[in-house]
């Protein structure tokens, strides 16, 4: 488990393609290896790496399966970097590489370290990263809730019976998970906080709330523009030549815009400030999608500025945020 020193101290980049049993790991400029995600090739890459120094680790977010060597890595202080894997997929095929294998991606990932020299960013701590499994457990059981209802609706008579009994069960599993998150966000004076800024909002409800705490731990950090692209929702320019083509929005956080999505839906009948945004889009001629695309760019700069500031929800100051 070596690499050729064909970089300075410091300059080397590390790129790891994640899968549930293995870690392929490759140097840029020098060898690769693998080893097993688990505890035990975890702590000795994490060696083996302590003593390449590299300048930047990169891994693609791989649903849970990154998530052991990426903590084990921060904890060490090592540069260690979570990419957007269409992000690197696209970089393969601007290279011309179109083949796909575990040791192939690793080596693609190793130069895109070397080339793009990502920002390794702070990593969420072990109790964000349960708030988070909370809350996508809490998803999980409602839609198997609202599955059974559906088949509830169009169920024969023969049927219903389980069909009730398994929406009972579902129900207060559906009741334990949201105490549970409630006791976790309990336990941090900061999300509590946080929590209290959000709700103070017209519009923003406890789940609403909950999902921005737990998977947009920027806010209050990132300027509005910075923000609004992190989730997904700042307009991109399709120019070329004389072409001005239509501004989109695209990639971010999807699960951050299902909760803001709903908040706008309540927020212009009850918001002041989002009403009047969407009723003059509205008014301007712009499709009932684009104004509320906006209403949610609108929602998010306000709640940046509310979460940067400290300070609770006024008309007033949102009006002109």
């Amino acid at each position: 488990m070596t690499a050729t020193d064909t970089q300075a101290a410091g300059e080397r980049a590390v790129g790891i393609d994640v899968s549930a049993t293995t870690l392929d790991v490759a140097v840029h400029g020098g060898r690769g290896w693998q080893a097993e995600n688990a505890a035990g090739g975890i702590a000795a890459l994490v060696a083996a790496l302590d003593a390449l120094h590299p300048a930047v680790i990169v891994l693609e977010a791989t649903g849970v399966y990154h998530q052991a060597v990426t903590s084990a890595l921060a904890a060490a202080g090592l540069p260690v970097v979570v990419v957007n894997p269409r992000q690197v997929r696209d970089f393969a095929r601007s290279t011309g590489q179109l083949a796909k294998t575990d040791r192939l991606d690793a080596a693609v990932l190793a130069q895109f370290a070397a080339v793009v020299r990502p920002t390794p960013r702070p990593l969420p701590d072990d109790a964000l990263l349960e708030l988070r499994a909370l809350l996508e457990r809490r998803r999980q059981l409602v839609e198997m809730l609202t599955a059974e209802k559906n088949r509830l609706a169009v169920a024969r008579r023969s049927v219903r019976p389980s069909l009730q009994r398994v929406m009972r069960t579902l129900e207060r599993a559906l009741a334990e998970a949201d105490d549970d998150i409630g006791q976790w966000l309990r336990r941090s004076p900061v999300w509590r906080a946080q929590e209290a800024l959000l709700r103070s909002v017209p519009g923003v409800g406890p789940q609403t709330a909950r999902s921005l705490i737990a998977q947009l731990p920027e806010l209050g950090r990132l300027t509005r523009r910075e923000i609004a692209a992190l989730v997904g929702v700042a307009p991109l320019a399709r120019d070329s030549g004389t072409l001005r083509g239509r501004r989109t929005c695209w990639g971010g956080r999807a699960p951050v815009r299902a909760a803001l999505y709903m908040a706008v839906i309540s927020g212009i009948r009850c918001n002041p400030v989002l009403r009047a945004c969407y009723q003059r889009l509205r008014a301007a001629g712009k499709p009932a999608k684009l104004a509320l695309t906006a209403c949610i760019r609108r929602l998010l700069t306000i709640i940046n500025a509310m979460l940067k500031t400290q300070q609770r929800w006024q008309p007033t100051q949102a009006a002109t945020a």
